[in-house]
Protein backbone atom coordinates (compact mmCIF):
# COMPACT_ATOMS: atom_id res chain seq x y z
CA UNK A 1 0.00 0.00 0.00
CA UNK A 2 1.30 3.43 -0.95
CA UNK A 3 2.07 5.98 1.76
CA UNK A 4 0.88 9.47 0.79
CA UNK A 5 1.43 12.58 2.89
CA UNK A 6 -0.89 15.55 2.53
CA UNK A 7 0.59 18.76 3.89
CA UNK A 8 -2.12 21.17 5.05
CA UNK A 9 -5.59 20.51 6.44
CA UNK A 10 -7.55 23.23 4.70
CA UNK A 11 -10.12 22.84 1.93
CA UNK A 12 -7.68 21.43 -0.62
CA UNK A 13 -5.90 19.23 1.90
CA UNK A 14 -9.09 17.62 3.18
CA UNK A 15 -10.34 16.62 -0.28
CA UNK A 16 -6.83 15.54 -1.33
CA UNK A 17 -6.58 13.23 1.67
CA UNK A 18 -10.10 11.89 1.15
CA UNK A 19 -9.65 11.06 -2.54
CA UNK A 20 -6.17 9.61 -2.05
CA UNK A 21 -7.55 7.28 0.61
CA UNK A 22 -10.53 6.37 -1.53
CA UNK A 23 -8.02 5.54 -4.26
CA UNK A 24 -6.51 2.84 -2.06
CA UNK A 25 -3.54 4.66 -0.54
CA UNK A 26 -2.48 4.88 3.08
CA UNK A 27 -2.87 8.58 3.80
CA UNK A 28 -1.59 10.82 6.57
CA UNK A 29 -2.65 14.46 6.71
CA UNK A 30 -0.31 16.84 8.54
CA UNK A 31 -1.82 20.08 9.85
CA UNK A 32 0.13 22.64 11.86
CA UNK A 33 -2.97 24.08 13.57
CA UNK A 34 -4.93 22.56 16.42
CA UNK A 35 -7.89 21.84 14.13
CA UNK A 36 -8.72 21.31 10.47
CA UNK A 37 -10.15 23.87 8.09
CA UNK A 38 -9.38 27.09 9.95
CA UNK A 39 -9.85 29.20 6.84
CA UNK A 40 -13.03 27.30 5.96
CA UNK A 41 -14.41 28.28 9.37
CA UNK A 42 -14.17 32.00 8.57
CA UNK A 43 -15.25 31.86 4.92
CA UNK A 44 -18.46 33.66 4.08
CA UNK A 45 -18.32 35.32 7.53
CA UNK A 46 -18.73 31.93 9.11
CA UNK A 47 -21.53 30.84 6.77
CA UNK A 48 -19.15 29.21 4.25
CA UNK A 49 -19.99 30.02 0.64
CA UNK A 50 -18.60 26.63 -0.31
CA UNK A 51 -19.17 26.63 -4.08
CA UNK A 52 -21.28 28.03 -6.91
CA UNK A 53 -23.95 25.91 -8.58
CA UNK A 54 -22.99 26.67 -12.17
CA UNK A 55 -21.65 24.79 -15.18
CA UNK A 56 -17.97 24.53 -16.01
CA UNK A 57 -17.85 27.27 -18.67
CA UNK A 58 -19.68 29.73 -16.42
CA UNK A 59 -17.30 28.83 -13.61
CA UNK A 60 -14.20 29.39 -15.74
CA UNK A 61 -15.52 32.80 -16.84
CA UNK A 62 -15.14 33.84 -13.18
CA UNK A 63 -11.46 32.86 -13.06
CA UNK A 64 -9.26 35.75 -14.25
CA UNK A 65 -5.99 33.90 -13.64
CA UNK A 66 -5.13 30.75 -15.64
CA UNK A 67 -8.70 29.46 -16.08
CA UNK A 68 -7.83 26.81 -18.71
CA UNK A 69 -5.52 25.12 -16.21
CA UNK A 70 -8.59 24.22 -14.12
CA UNK A 71 -10.45 22.42 -16.91
CA UNK A 72 -9.26 18.98 -15.80
CA UNK A 73 -9.86 19.54 -12.09
CA UNK A 74 -13.40 20.86 -12.59
CA UNK A 75 -14.17 18.04 -15.00
CA UNK A 76 -12.99 15.53 -12.40
CA UNK A 77 -14.81 17.11 -9.44
CA UNK A 78 -17.47 19.71 -10.22
CA UNK A 79 -19.46 22.05 -7.95
CA UNK A 80 -22.36 19.62 -8.21
CA UNK A 81 -20.06 16.77 -7.13
CA UNK A 82 -19.07 18.78 -4.06
CA UNK A 83 -22.70 19.47 -3.21
CA UNK A 84 -23.52 15.75 -3.54
CA UNK A 85 -20.50 14.78 -1.43
CA UNK A 86 -21.66 16.95 1.46
CA UNK A 87 -25.30 15.91 1.11
CA UNK A 88 -24.23 12.28 1.27
CA UNK A 89 -22.22 13.01 4.42
CA UNK A 90 -25.25 14.44 6.21
CA UNK A 91 -24.53 18.10 5.49
CA UNK A 92 -27.41 19.41 3.33
CA UNK A 93 -26.73 22.50 1.24
CA UNK A 94 -28.80 25.40 -0.02
CA UNK A 95 -28.45 27.52 -3.17
CA UNK A 96 -28.92 31.24 -2.64
CA UNK A 97 -28.72 34.46 -4.66
CA UNK A 98 -26.13 34.35 -7.42
CA UNK A 99 -26.13 30.52 -7.33
CA UNK A 100 -23.96 30.71 -4.22
CA UNK A 101 -24.04 27.49 -2.22
CA UNK A 102 -24.01 27.34 1.59
CA UNK A 103 -24.53 24.58 4.14
CA UNK A 104 -28.23 24.58 5.00
CA UNK A 105 -27.36 25.37 8.61
CA UNK A 106 -25.19 28.29 7.42
CA UNK A 107 -22.48 27.05 9.76
CA UNK A 108 -19.04 26.63 8.20
CA UNK A 109 -18.11 24.17 10.93
CA UNK A 110 -20.63 21.68 9.53
CA UNK A 111 -18.70 21.51 6.25
CA UNK A 112 -15.46 20.68 8.03
CA UNK A 113 -17.21 18.16 10.29
CA UNK A 114 -18.67 16.39 7.25
CA UNK A 115 -15.28 16.17 5.55
CA UNK A 116 -13.61 15.01 8.74
CA UNK A 117 -16.20 12.26 9.04
CA UNK A 118 -15.62 11.19 5.43
CA UNK A 119 -11.86 11.11 5.95
CA UNK A 120 -12.24 9.03 9.09
CA UNK A 121 -14.42 6.53 7.22
CA UNK A 122 -11.81 6.34 4.45
CA UNK A 123 -9.03 5.63 6.96
CA UNK A 124 -7.13 8.92 6.76
CA UNK A 125 -4.75 9.45 9.67
CA UNK A 126 -4.78 13.06 10.83
CA UNK A 127 -1.91 14.60 12.78
CA UNK A 128 -2.71 18.03 14.17
CA UNK A 129 -0.17 20.47 15.65
CA UNK A 130 2.39 19.07 13.24
CA UNK A 131 4.32 21.69 11.29
CA UNK A 132 6.44 20.62 8.32
CA UNK A 133 9.89 22.18 8.10
CA UNK A 134 11.11 20.79 4.77
CA UNK A 135 10.65 18.24 2.03
CA UNK A 136 13.12 15.39 1.92
CA UNK A 137 14.34 14.96 -1.68
CA UNK A 138 16.69 12.28 -2.97
CA UNK A 139 17.59 11.24 -6.52
CA UNK A 140 14.92 13.42 -8.10
CA UNK A 141 12.06 12.22 -5.91
CA UNK A 142 10.40 13.30 -2.68
CA UNK A 143 11.07 10.70 -0.03
CA UNK A 144 9.10 12.32 2.77
CA UNK A 145 9.07 15.38 5.01
CA UNK A 146 10.88 16.62 8.07
CA UNK A 147 8.74 18.17 10.78
CA UNK A 148 9.55 21.18 12.94
CA UNK A 149 10.03 18.71 15.81
CA UNK A 150 12.78 17.00 13.82
CA UNK A 151 10.89 13.86 12.84
CA UNK A 152 11.40 12.35 9.40
CA UNK A 153 8.14 10.98 7.96
CA UNK A 154 8.70 8.84 4.85
CA UNK A 155 6.27 8.84 1.92
CA UNK A 156 5.84 7.46 -1.58
CA UNK A 157 4.20 10.75 -2.63
CA UNK A 158 3.53 14.19 -1.13
CA UNK A 159 0.67 16.57 -1.89
CA UNK A 160 1.28 20.21 -0.97
CA UNK A 161 -1.92 22.01 0.11
CA UNK A 162 -0.45 24.70 2.31
CA UNK A 163 -2.39 27.72 1.02
CA UNK A 164 -1.07 31.19 0.28
CA UNK A 165 -0.38 34.25 2.44
CA UNK A 166 -3.96 35.48 2.96
CA UNK A 167 -5.34 35.31 6.50
CA UNK A 168 -1.99 34.35 8.11
CA UNK A 169 -3.74 33.83 11.47
CA UNK A 170 -5.24 30.66 9.97
CA UNK A 171 -1.79 29.24 9.29
CA UNK A 172 -1.33 30.50 5.72
CA UNK A 173 2.23 31.64 6.23
CA UNK A 174 3.66 30.89 2.79
CA UNK A 175 5.65 27.79 3.78
CA UNK A 176 4.43 25.98 0.66
CA UNK A 177 6.13 28.54 -1.56
CA UNK A 178 9.45 27.73 0.12
CA UNK A 179 8.87 23.99 -0.24
CA UNK A 180 8.06 24.45 -3.94
CA UNK A 181 11.19 26.54 -4.55
CA UNK A 182 13.35 23.96 -2.78
CA UNK A 183 11.86 21.36 -5.12
CA UNK A 184 12.98 23.44 -8.11
CA UNK A 185 9.65 25.08 -8.95
CA UNK A 186 9.12 28.64 -10.11
CA UNK A 187 7.00 30.63 -7.67
CA UNK A 188 5.40 33.78 -8.99
CA UNK A 189 5.55 36.59 -6.46
CA UNK A 190 2.45 36.43 -4.22
CA UNK A 191 0.17 39.48 -4.19
CA UNK A 192 -3.25 40.26 -2.68
CA UNK A 193 -6.51 39.85 -4.59
CA UNK A 194 -10.12 40.01 -3.47
CA UNK A 195 -9.02 42.92 -1.30
CA UNK A 196 -9.97 46.54 -0.68
CA UNK A 197 -8.21 49.34 -2.56
CA UNK A 198 -6.51 52.39 -1.12
CA UNK A 199 -7.27 55.56 -3.07
CA UNK A 200 -5.10 58.60 -3.69
CA UNK A 201 -8.13 60.82 -3.09
CA UNK A 202 -9.10 61.67 0.51
CA UNK A 203 -12.82 62.22 -0.02
CA UNK A 204 -13.82 58.51 0.19
CA UNK A 205 -12.64 58.53 3.80
CA UNK A 206 -15.18 61.24 4.60
CA UNK A 207 -17.86 58.77 3.47
CA UNK A 208 -16.57 55.86 5.57
CA UNK A 209 -19.30 53.26 6.08
CA UNK A 210 -21.47 54.46 3.18
CA UNK A 211 -22.56 51.66 0.85
CA UNK A 212 -23.56 52.29 -2.75
CA UNK A 213 -25.94 49.83 -4.40
CA UNK A 214 -26.74 49.38 -8.08
CA UNK A 215 -23.72 51.31 -9.31
CA UNK A 216 -21.29 50.29 -12.04
CA UNK A 217 -17.57 50.19 -11.26
CA UNK A 218 -15.14 50.23 -14.17
CA UNK A 219 -11.38 49.59 -14.02
CA UNK A 220 -9.32 50.68 -17.01
CA UNK A 221 -5.71 50.67 -18.13
CA UNK A 222 -5.34 53.53 -20.53
CA UNK A 223 -8.18 53.12 -23.00
CA UNK A 224 -8.58 49.38 -22.29
CA UNK A 225 -11.37 48.28 -19.96
CA UNK A 226 -10.13 45.57 -17.59
CA UNK A 227 -13.29 45.16 -15.52
CA UNK A 228 -16.80 46.60 -15.43
CA UNK A 229 -19.74 45.35 -13.39
CA UNK A 230 -22.97 46.45 -11.72
CA UNK A 231 -23.32 45.87 -8.01
CA UNK A 232 -22.44 47.17 -4.56
CA UNK A 233 -19.40 48.91 -3.10
CA UNK A 234 -18.39 50.54 0.15
CA UNK A 235 -16.40 53.60 1.22
CA UNK A 236 -13.88 52.94 3.99
CA UNK A 237 -11.21 54.62 6.11
CA UNK A 238 -8.59 53.70 3.48
CA UNK A 239 -10.59 54.14 0.27
CA UNK A 240 -13.06 51.63 -1.16
CA UNK A 241 -14.12 48.02 -0.63
CA UNK A 242 -17.23 45.86 -1.07
CA UNK A 243 -18.12 43.18 -3.66
CA UNK A 244 -17.40 45.24 -6.79
CA UNK A 245 -14.06 46.46 -5.48
CA UNK A 246 -12.95 43.00 -4.38
CA UNK A 247 -13.63 41.65 -7.87
CA UNK A 248 -11.96 44.63 -9.52
CA UNK A 249 -8.83 43.91 -7.46
CA UNK A 250 -8.50 40.61 -9.37
CA UNK A 251 -7.92 42.63 -12.55
CA UNK A 252 -5.45 45.27 -11.34
CA UNK A 253 -2.52 45.77 -13.72
CA UNK A 254 0.98 45.55 -12.30
CA UNK A 255 1.62 49.18 -13.19
CA UNK A 256 -0.92 51.12 -11.16
CA UNK A 257 0.18 54.39 -12.82
CA UNK A 258 -1.86 53.34 -15.84
CA UNK A 259 -4.89 52.20 -13.83
CA UNK A 260 -8.03 54.28 -13.34
CA UNK A 261 -11.40 53.68 -11.72
CA UNK A 262 -14.73 55.31 -12.37
CA UNK A 263 -18.12 54.90 -10.75
CA UNK A 264 -21.33 55.23 -12.71
CA UNK A 265 -23.73 56.39 -10.01
CA UNK A 266 -26.74 56.27 -12.36
CA UNK A 267 -26.20 53.24 -14.63
CA UNK A 268 -29.93 53.00 -15.40
CA UNK A 269 -29.91 56.35 -17.22
CA UNK A 270 -28.14 57.29 -20.44
CA UNK A 271 -26.19 60.57 -20.38
CA UNK A 272 -29.01 62.17 -22.40
CA UNK A 273 -31.71 60.90 -20.03
CA UNK A 274 -29.73 62.04 -17.01
CA UNK A 275 -29.19 65.52 -18.47
CA UNK A 276 -32.91 65.82 -19.20
CA UNK A 277 -33.72 64.85 -15.62
CA UNK A 278 -31.24 67.34 -14.18
CA UNK A 279 -32.63 70.09 -16.39
CA UNK A 280 -36.18 69.30 -15.30
CA UNK A 281 -35.33 68.98 -11.60
CA UNK A 282 -33.27 72.16 -11.47
CA UNK A 283 -35.96 74.16 -13.25
CA UNK A 284 -38.51 73.03 -10.65
CA UNK A 285 -36.23 73.61 -7.66
CA UNK A 286 -35.64 77.35 -7.93
CA UNK A 287 -33.58 78.69 -5.04
CA UNK A 288 -33.09 75.25 -3.44
CA UNK A 289 -29.40 74.50 -2.93
CA UNK A 290 -27.82 72.02 -5.31
CA UNK A 291 -26.65 69.68 -2.56
CA UNK A 292 -30.21 69.50 -1.22
CA UNK A 293 -31.63 68.73 -4.66
CA UNK A 294 -29.03 66.00 -5.19
CA UNK A 295 -30.61 64.05 -2.30
CA UNK A 296 -33.15 62.80 -4.83
CA UNK A 297 -30.32 61.22 -6.84
CA UNK A 298 -27.71 60.25 -4.25
CA UNK A 299 -27.38 59.15 -0.61
CA UNK A 300 -27.43 62.29 1.55
CA UNK A 301 -23.78 62.09 2.65
CA UNK A 302 -22.58 61.80 -0.93
CA UNK A 303 -25.08 64.47 -2.06
CA UNK A 304 -23.58 66.92 0.46
CA UNK A 305 -20.08 66.26 -0.85
CA UNK A 306 -20.85 65.98 -4.54
CA UNK A 307 -20.87 69.68 -5.55
CA UNK A 308 -17.30 70.05 -4.27
CA UNK A 309 -16.23 66.94 -6.21
CA UNK A 310 -17.55 68.70 -9.31
CA UNK A 311 -15.74 71.93 -8.43
CA UNK A 312 -18.98 73.78 -7.59
CA UNK A 313 -19.88 75.87 -4.51
CA UNK A 314 -21.72 74.04 -1.70
CA UNK A 315 -24.40 76.71 -1.55
CA UNK A 316 -25.02 77.02 -5.29
CA UNK A 317 -28.74 77.45 -5.98
CA UNK A 318 -30.34 75.26 -8.64
CA UNK A 319 -31.63 78.34 -10.44
CA UNK A 320 -28.06 79.61 -10.86
CA UNK A 321 -26.64 76.47 -12.47
CA UNK A 322 -25.35 77.05 -15.98
CA UNK A 323 -25.58 74.60 -18.84
CA UNK A 324 -21.86 73.88 -18.55
CA UNK A 325 -22.16 73.21 -14.82
CA UNK A 326 -25.10 70.89 -15.43
CA UNK A 327 -23.10 68.95 -18.01
CA UNK A 328 -20.23 68.71 -15.51
CA UNK A 329 -22.59 67.26 -12.90
CA UNK A 330 -23.90 64.75 -15.43
CA UNK A 331 -20.40 63.67 -16.41
CA UNK A 332 -19.39 63.13 -12.79
CA UNK A 333 -22.58 61.22 -11.99
CA UNK A 334 -21.83 58.87 -14.90
CA UNK A 335 -18.07 58.61 -14.35
CA UNK A 336 -16.89 59.62 -10.87
CA UNK A 337 -13.12 59.11 -11.02
CA UNK A 338 -10.87 57.47 -8.44
CA UNK A 339 -7.17 56.72 -8.42
CA UNK A 340 -5.85 53.43 -6.99
CA UNK A 341 -2.85 54.05 -4.79
CA UNK A 342 -2.39 50.41 -3.73
CA UNK A 343 -4.29 47.28 -2.81
CA UNK A 344 -4.62 46.64 0.91
CA UNK A 345 -1.98 44.38 2.53
CA UNK A 346 -1.95 40.71 1.65
CA UNK A 347 -2.88 39.80 5.24
CA UNK A 348 -6.31 41.36 4.55
CA UNK A 349 -6.81 39.63 1.20
CA UNK A 350 -9.32 36.82 0.83
CA UNK A 351 -7.07 35.09 -1.71
CA UNK A 352 -3.41 35.20 -2.73
CA UNK A 353 -2.50 35.71 -6.39
CA UNK A 354 0.73 34.16 -7.59
CA UNK A 355 2.31 30.95 -6.36
CA UNK A 356 3.53 27.82 -8.09
CA UNK A 357 3.67 28.33 -11.86
CA UNK A 358 1.00 26.22 -13.53
CA UNK A 359 3.37 25.70 -16.45
CA UNK A 360 5.32 23.35 -14.19
CA UNK A 361 2.29 21.32 -13.06
CA UNK A 362 0.38 18.78 -15.16
CA UNK A 363 -3.22 20.04 -15.37
CA UNK A 364 -4.70 16.56 -15.80
CA UNK A 365 -3.09 15.16 -12.63
CA UNK A 366 -1.68 18.17 -10.72
CA UNK A 367 1.63 16.31 -10.60
CA UNK A 368 4.87 18.26 -10.63
CA UNK A 369 6.67 18.28 -13.97
CA UNK A 370 9.93 18.46 -11.97
CA UNK A 371 9.51 15.81 -9.25
CA UNK A 372 7.31 12.89 -10.36
CA UNK A 373 5.81 12.15 -6.95
CA UNK A 374 5.05 15.70 -5.80
CA UNK A 375 1.54 17.17 -6.28
CA UNK A 376 -0.03 20.57 -5.71
CA UNK A 377 -3.55 21.76 -4.87
CA UNK A 378 -5.44 24.85 -3.74
CA UNK A 379 -4.30 28.41 -3.26
CA UNK A 380 -0.63 27.43 -3.49
CA UNK A 381 -1.13 27.31 -7.27
CA UNK A 382 -1.14 30.47 -9.39
CA UNK A 383 -4.91 30.44 -9.91
CA UNK A 384 -7.57 32.71 -8.40
CA UNK A 385 -11.19 33.65 -9.00
CA UNK A 386 -13.92 36.12 -8.16
CA UNK A 387 -16.07 35.90 -5.03
CA UNK A 388 -19.09 33.63 -5.05
CA UNK A 389 -17.74 30.27 -3.91
CA UNK A 390 -15.34 29.87 -6.83
CA UNK A 391 -12.09 29.91 -4.87
CA UNK A 392 -13.23 27.27 -2.40
CA UNK A 393 -14.40 25.10 -5.27
CA UNK A 394 -10.97 25.46 -6.88
CA UNK A 395 -9.54 24.11 -3.62
CA UNK A 396 -12.04 21.22 -3.48
CA UNK A 397 -11.51 20.31 -7.15
CA UNK A 398 -7.72 20.54 -7.23
CA UNK A 399 -7.55 18.69 -3.93
CA UNK A 400 -9.75 15.86 -5.21
CA UNK A 401 -7.82 15.51 -8.48
CA UNK A 402 -4.38 15.65 -6.83
CA UNK A 403 -5.39 13.03 -4.24
CA UNK A 404 -6.88 10.64 -6.78
CA UNK A 405 -3.90 11.13 -9.12
CA UNK A 406 -1.32 10.56 -6.37
CA UNK A 407 -3.02 7.33 -5.32
CA UNK A 408 -3.35 6.01 -8.86
CA UNK A 409 0.19 6.94 -9.91
CA UNK A 410 1.83 5.65 -6.75
CA UNK A 411 -0.07 2.35 -6.57
CA UNK A 412 0.61 1.62 -10.22
CA UNK A 413 4.36 2.10 -9.67
CA UNK A 414 4.61 -0.32 -6.73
Amino acid sequence: MADILVIGGGAAGMTAALFAARGGAKVTLLEQNEKLGKKVYISGKGRCNLTNDCDRDTFLSQVPRNPRFLYGALSFFSPQDMMALLEGAGCPVTVQRGRRVFPATEKASDVTKALASLMASAGVKIRLNTAVKALEIEDGRVTGVRTAAGDMIPADAVILCTGGFSYPATGSTGDGYRFAKEAGHTVLSPSPVLVGLETAEDWPRALQGLSLKNVTLTLSKGKKTLYTELGEMLFTHFGISGPLVLEASCHLPEDLKEASLRIDLKPGLTPEQLDARLLRDFAASGKKQLRTELNSLLPSRLADLFPRLCGLPDTLACSQITGEQRRRLGEMLKALPLTVRAPRPIAEAIVTRGGVSVKEVEPGTLRSRILPNLYFAGELLDVDAHTGGYNLQIAWSTGALSGASAAEDTLSSL
